[in-house]
């Protein structure tokens, strides 16, 4: 098969193509990186990269004609200068659709967020609310993945809690009564999306996927702790002082250690979708629970956090 994936050389995007890749199948990788940074990709005669921001219907639909999906993984979790929630998660998305429709690409999986919503106050989520109703008003064969919290080699949950264990070992709750997460082991989630992309399953339904596990934050902190075998101080925090942390890690971090609109998700918890899903089939259930073997294998290379990662260095 011949699939396109935006978002292509981000963390899902990038662990999709080489899963596909693997299987033989012929991608399209669409991504502002593209040409510049192949996110750990080999190169292969069945790999095209395609230079796209999102915002031109033709080059887009030039790029995925002769694709039998889309796999539409592009997204943020902050607004950086023209890249906003705006343009990014409701425009693409309105673009990817229309490129779809004019290529005669007939299905297309959205990734979105568990907890995302309309009317709720949160830009970030009420973005990814509007991406979905327009990927189910497109008339396409669709299927909208809700996805909880990530993790593995290139995510950022794994890779910030090792950098911050090297160089700070303390870590502060989000809330002084902690929210549950159910971690989503990037395998279980390509299952998923396999399912979707390759197989035709899970047509005109919104899915709702989290991991097999529910523990708190803290708890998962610990256990990356004790898998690097460094020490760490868990103290409660109020929601006020994470928002003062994000803000002031989004001023000055290339890719902030906690951002504005993870601190929103984490507030609420990252376990139960926030509107209605359908069931999601037994044999596609998550089954990987955070254990060292799991963390093990989505870590960084460890060490501390350096001058390469703020703003002013980058």
């Amino acid at each position: 098969m011949r699939i396109a994936i935006t978002g292509g050389t981000g963390f899902i995007g990038s662990h999709l193509a080489n899963q596909l890749l693997a299987e033989g199948h012929e991608l399209v990788l669409l991504s502002r990186a593209a040409g510049r940074e192949h996110a750990g990709i080999p190169d292969s005669r069945l790999l095209t990269f395609v230079s796209s921001d999102l915002s031109d219907v033709n080059v887009l639909a030039e790029a995925i004609a002769g694709c039998s999906a889309v796999a539409h993984c592009a997204g943020i979790n902050r607004e950086i200068r023209s890249q906003t929630f705006q343009r990014i998660h409701i425009d693409g998305t309105c673009n990817v659709v229309e490129a779809a429709k004019r290529s005669g690409v007939q299905r297309i999986a959205l990734m979105s967020f568990l907890r995302a919503r309309p009317d709720c106050g949160s830009p970030y989520h009420e973005s990814k609310w509007a991406a979905e109703e327009i990927v189910r008003g497109s008339g396409l064969d669709y299927t909208i993945l809700k996805a909880g919290m990530v993790y593995g080699r290139g995510d950022h949950m794994l890779d910030h809690l090792s950098h911050s264990l090297y160089t700070l070992p303390i870590f502060a709750t989000v809330g002084l009564k902690e929210k549950p997460i159910r971690p989503l082991a990037i395998d279980d989630l390509l299952h998923v999306m396999r399912a979707t992309l390759v197989d035709g399953r899970l047509t005109k339904q919104t899915i709702a996927v989290t991991g097999a596990e529910e523990l708190f934050l803290s708890e998962a902190a610990r256990r990356v702790a004790a898998v690097l075998e460094r020490k760490l101080w868990v103290f409660p925090s109020p929601l006020w002082f994470q928002y003062i942390l994000a803000r002031l890690c989004e001023q000055t971090m290339k890719v902030p250690l906690v951002a504005r609109a993870q601190v929103r998700i984490l507030s609420e918890g990252v376990v139960e979708p926030a509107t209605h899903c359908d069931p999601l089939p037994s044999d596609l259930l998550p089954v990987r629970r955070f254990t060292p073997d799991q963390i093990r294998n989505g870590l960084p290379r460890p060490g501390p956090f350096t001058l390469r990662d703020l703003s002013c260095c980058a």
